[in-house]
């Protein structure tokens, strides 16, 4: 899936205005950022009509944590440009069940230490 422009006209008020030397136009990253997300590929598979996969990358990144992505996304939605659900997965050692075998050896009775202390 790719923005025309026409598309990308109805949502760049949403967007941060492009300044300095910028390589990489809002509509060519959008393009790319949904080709990542339609299809699932790592960053350095991004197709090079994209551009530099790790310009792309850092950019996300920025507006990520800015929250521009989402409030570009939730554009998109209500344009009715696209009809993406983006959902985030989080899976850490919490919840991941460990097999009780990657526990930890039993401990040997004789060599507790109070059994030890007893001794002298």
């Amino acid at each position: 899936m790719k923005i025309t422009q026409e598309q990308y006209e109805k949502i760049s008020k949403y967007l941060p205005k492009q300044r300095g030397n910028v390589k990489i136009t809002n509509l060519q990253f959008l393009n790319a950022l949904l080709y990542v997300a339609e299809n699932g590929c790592k960053w350095r598979a991004l197709p090079k009509e994209y551009g530099n996969w790790h310009t792309i990358y850092v950019r996300m990144n920025r507006w990520s944590k800015n929250g521009i992505l989402d409030r570009i996304f939730t554009a998109l939605q209500t344009e009715g440009i696209i009809n993406i659900k983006v959902n985030i997965v989080c899976l850490d050692s919490t919840t991941v069940k460990v097999h009780p075998d990657a526990c930890g050896a039993l401990k040997k009775e004789e060599n507790k230490q109070s059994d030890a202390q007893e001794a002298d």
